[in-house]
């Protein structure tokens, strides 16, 4: 369908109609006038229904406004989408979560989830059939926050579609492909120490220290830890997010976390939680072990994982291109190794084990 032509302005306090884009069958979405106000911005109020043409909408509003005048009597049965919006399938869903879950999560989890939804005002009162892709992505894109409250965007988007198609309420997720248009804002970072890798080595039997020493020796970002494959048989993670060098790229899994991977695989996600859920009880468990800064005094963040895999190559004599292959970096202008520069599983499988544990 075409995007709708201009159309005149309408009377002030008659209400709105917004079109939503193409690909729904009813893409223009009637509201009535506001009537609340949050300090300085409006709070939309629900949709009185979605109609196929801009005239529908207008005829809507225009039967809404005389029956406020007690002029007539309005059946809005053939506009009504009778599906929640957004914010009605968040209710539930934090409810599912985290009021009548048995499981016990953090105040630090339930928080992060409402930031989240807050900064999805723009869709609250939309219905969730009526989203597409495009409605979902604007919200990401438009957001002037940190990459980390972007992923907890995405993340809460992941989490209402899926269970909005558990409970047959949407038919498609469109939150499947969304992204994050900003870098992360933890590139830079500092490896753990010998001293610190020592520590952790101490406290292995420890759930979140195994998934550091995990990161520690793999080299993955943490996001990619949510769906990596990891083949126990031939002993290799494969994944990778962001860059096209860094996705599904083979890193053969090093022996000495090997028992650790094996006991904490469960079919997919390695960090079992989410990524913010991870970043919390890594920060609690770091500052209870005492390291949860660097030598330089910087709070350390998953990244900083990344960072020490790749201290832990050049350490111990890895050779350089293969620790880019591991880390997913790219070759650059150097086309022979872009190209050409191929290597087999336990040709890296003998680079990595190169790498010794802090003595």
């Amino acid at each position: 369908m075409a995007r709708h032509k201009r159309r005149m302005k309408l009377p002030n306090g008659f209400g709105s109609i917004k079109y939503l884009g193409s690909g729904r069958r009813n893409p223009y979405a009637v509201y009535p006038p506001v009537t609340s106000w949050s300090t300085k911005s409006p709070i939309t109020p629900p949709a009185l229904g979605y109609c196929a043409t801009w005239q529908e909408g207008y005829e809507l509003l225009t039967a809404y406004n005389l029956e406020k005048q007690g002029k007539i009597k309005v059946n809005r049965n053939v506009y009504i989408d009778r599906s929640p919006t957004f914010a009605e399938v968040y209710e539930k869903f934090f409810e599912e979560k985290f009021t009548n879950s048995p499981k016990q999560l953090s105040k630090a989890s339930e928080n992060s989830t409402r930031a989240a939804f807050k900064n999805c005002a723009s869709i609250h009162n939309i219905s969730i059939n009526q989203l597409k892709y495009d409605d979902l992505q604007q919200v990401v894109n438009n957001c002037p926050l940190k990459h980390a409250s972007l992923e907890l965007i995405v993340s809460l988007m992941h989490q209402l579609f899926a269970y909005a198609m558990k409970y047959e309420i949407v038919e498609k997720d469109y939150s499947a492909f969304l992204y994050i248009p900003k870098p992360e804002d933890d590139e830079s970072g500092e490896p753990f120490s010998e001293d610190e890798l020592k520590v952790l080595w101490k406290n292995k039997e420890h759930n979140t220290v195994q998934m550091l020493l995990i990161m520690c020796y793999s080299g993955f970002r943490i996001k990619a830890y949510e769906n990596i494959e990891t083949n126990l048989k031939e002993r290799y993670f494969k994944g990778g997010v962001k860059t096209a060098a860094g996705k599904n790229r083979i890193v053969p899994i090093h022996s000495a976390i090997l028992e650790m991977v094996t006991a904490r695989y469960s079919g997919k996600n390695l960090l079992n939680c989410s990524v913010q859920e991870f970043r919390q009880q890594m920060y609690s468990t770091l500052k209870a072990l005492n390291i949860s800064q660097s030598d330089n005094g910087k709070k350390h963040t998953p990244h900083d994982c990344r960072h020490t895999f790749s201290y832990l190559c050049e350490k111990y004599g890895v050779n350089e291109n293969d620790r880019k292959r591991m880390l997913g970096h790219s070759f650059g202008t150097d086309i022979t190794n872009r190209t050409y520069g191929h290597r087999t599983l336990e040709q890296l499988r003998t680079e990595i084990e190169k790498i010794r544990l802090p003595e």
